[in-house]
């Protein structure tokens, strides 16, 4: 049987490969890669949100299965003669990526919500800590592209980004730090911290299984769904269309499945944590900026490229999406008392 290689982002320094042999998932953990972008470099510190041992630890712990989430079965945790960590996973049947329908985006928040309601959620030192901010602001960005109307000019920019998106978006950047300090203020959890499409398979028994553990850690609750239902559309993996739909029903989900846990505490700050969780996204405004009047306008695998416009009608709707929650953000912190 022929090898495999799988889609992910290249530009991790964590990860040495991955890809399909015999029917088995590889995966290689390493802190040796040179070359790499700085923003994604990797770390030796336990806390930090790239560690590079970090998805090694947890499935020899079990953790998922302790958090009560699914994740694919391990064959075996090898160290490599060269100091890197060779991950060998059950290859998980089921929907994924694109294949997954608002159903699948929604019952994974139901899981997410029944792992974080829960009051017995276990602590180690090598989970992440501090996720949201270092992650979201460790990304390049020419910030100063937001001020300029050349900028914003650009065809696809103009066609996709409206005068109201654009100041929607302005308003976000502007409360980037008041965002970022209320989500590390909302109440705690284990987050996956890296929950969209291409990490998530739906089992034909209906279990959801999440992949790509790199990142777990402290998280506010609603964190993961912020990630999740923006993530879903971006990289043209489900139509764009559907986003409200997506919001509303991965909110109701969530809460559904907190509540299935014994959490019994007060919804919209659950839903704060949704909104204010838009900041991650703050950088990508700036991207689109950057990236408008490129001749080639890649895939996330980098291997391929989409159509211009469609992409950018995905990016423009899903940081819409952040605009909007990032206001909403604003309303549920004044009604708690928390502005």
């Amino acid at each position: 049987m022929s090898i495999e290689q799988l889609v992910h982002n290249r530009q991790n320094g964590v990860t040495g490969g991955i890809w399909r042999e015999h029917g088995v998932v590889h995966k290689i953990l390493t802190h040796r890669r040179g070359q790499v972008p700085a923003h994604w470099a990797s770390s030796a510190d336990p806390r930090h949100w790239n560690f590079w041992r970090r998805e090694a630890l947890v499935y020899e712990t079990g953790l998922p299965r302790r958090l009560g989430l699914g994740a694919p079965a391990v064959v075996d945790i090898r160290e490599t003669g060269d100091g890197d960590i060779e991950l060998l996973l059950e290859d998980v049947k089921g929907r994924h990526s694109s294949q997954l329908s608002v159903d699948d985006i929604a019952e994974t928040a139901r899981a997410l919500g029944r792992s974080q309601g829960r009051g017995d959620l276990p602590d180690h030192p090598w989970l992440s800590r501090g996720f949201l901010a270092d992650y979201s602001t460790s990304r390049p960005a020419d910030w100063s592209l937001l001020d300029e109307d050349r900028a914003w000019s650009q065809p696809l920019i103009k066609d996709h980004f409206s005068p109201d998106l654009r100041e929607g978006l302005l308003h976000l950047h502007r409360d980037r730090r008041w965002l970022l300090s209320l989500m590390q203020a909302l109440p705690r959890t284990v987050c996956h911290l890296d929950v969209w499409p291409n990490n998530v398979i739906r089992r034909p028994d209906g279990e959801v299984v999440l992949l790509d553990w790199a990142f777990v850690g402290d998280g506010a609750l609603g964190e993961d769904v912020g990630n999740l239902v923006p993530d879903s559309v971006f990289d043209l993996l489900l139509p764009h269309q559907k986003l409200d739909d997506l919001d509303a029903r991965a909110t109701q989900a969530y809460l559904d499945g907190l509540a299935d846990a014994g959490w019994t505490g007060d919804a919209r700050v659950v839903r704060l944590g949704i909104c204010a969780s838009a900041v991650k996204y703050d950088w990508l405004t700036v991207r689109c900026l950057e990236m408008a009047s490129a001749d080639r306008h890649p895939d996330y695998g980098g291997e391929a490229t989409v159509d211009a416009d469609a992409g950018y009608a995905a990016r423009a709707a899903g940081l819409s999406l952040c605009a909007r929650w990032a206001r909403e953000a604003e309303l549920l912190a004044r009604d708690l008392g928390l502005w």
